[in-house]
């Protein structure tokens, strides 16, 4: 079953509250995603770090749920 974008977010934005997260459906299939979610809690980390962080956000759907998510992340 595919995740729908505003479940992306919602799960994203509960690991990180302040968070802006723009999320894009590449193919229209509901499985192929582009994410740009900017925090301050970014802040220091590496950029490996930061996507760790999004990615753990997303409790082990990656993969299963969701097929792909590109991630951009911003420091605030």
């Amino acid at each position: 079953m595919a995740m729908d974008l505003k479940e992306i977010e919602a799960m994203i934005k509960e690991s990180l509250p302040d968070a802006i997260v723009e999320i894009q459906d590449l193919a229209g299939d509901g499985n192929h995603y582009s994410a740009t979610v900017t925090s301050s809690k970014f802040s220091g980390k590496s950029k490996i770090e930061q996507h760790k962080m999004v990615y753990n956000s997303l409790k082990g759907r990656m993969g299963n749920e969701l097929h792909a998510l590109g991630i951009k992340t911003k420091e605030n």
